[in-house]
């Protein structure tokens, strides 16, 4: 009679193995699941990432922007100043010629004064004449021009009187005589018109305005002028 060795017909107490790969369950749907959300995370995180870029490269162009901006008002600057530059090197360059040519052309209106003179007089005959129209032609090819002429209005700027005198047919201060022309170049006034001048009498306004008062009193009593 054989005795049953106790504890042979228990199992032992062994965890259960994994089912395979491949197979239906928890184990096999896990990597899917990983997948899935390592996607889904790549998903979510690509858009901000691709802002990014964007971001930084429009705030390069702001930049590139600006400092086109600057640029260009530099350049507009630049470009005023020398502009300003040339302008004052021409004013300037005339100027100086100006100068030069009035110096040289001042010490020969003696000699252009003669020339009227002898003009004037009727001695400006010959080889004398052919020298003296030659002159005057080199000075005028160098700007010389020469003013002053009877009857013009009276100018300080550029008359000077060496006579005075009263005249019953003049309105205001006249030159009535040219003593010597006056000579300028461009604007620049070499020397002035000595001229003789007149002035309207004294009386003679005054006589004028109550002979004008007293004609216009006449016509207002007779009703009017007469009509022709």
């Amino acid at each position: 009679m054989t005795e049953e060795t106790p504890g042979f017909d228990e199992k032992p107490d062994v965890p259960p193995t994994s089912p395979p790969l491949g197979e239906e369950g928890t184990t096999s749907a896990a990597p899917e699941d990983a997948a899935q959300k390592a996607e889904s995370a790549d998903k979510a995180g690509s858009a901000p990432a691709g802002d990014v870029p964007d971001v930084a490269l429009q705030a390069q162009l702001d930049q590139a922007r600006s400092a086109l901006n600057e640029r260009t008002a530099d350049l507009q600057r630049l470009q005023a100043e020398y502009q300003n530059y040339r302008r004052r090197v021409e004013r300037d360059r005339v100027t100086v010629k100006e100068i030069a040519a009035a110096n040289v052309l001042s010490e020969l209106l003696p000699s252009l004064d003669d020339i009227g003179r002898a003009r004037e007089h009727g001695e400006l005959v010959g080889g004398f004449k052919s020298v003296a129209e030659s002159l005057e032609t080199v000075v005028a090819k160098l700007g010389l021009q020469q003013f002053g002429k009877e009857g013009e209005p009276f100018d300080p700027t550029i008359h000077e009187a060496l006579m005075h005198s009263y005249a019953p047919d003049v309105t205001e201060t006249t030159c009535v005589a040219i003593l010597q022309p006056g000579y300028r170049i461009g604007e620049r006034t070499i020397r002035p018109a000595r001229v003789a001048v007149a002035e309207p009498q004294p009386g003679a306004q005054n006589a004028k305005s109550a002979s004008e008062e007293d004609t216009k009193a006449s016509d207002e009593e007779s009703g009017g002028p007469d009509e022709g």
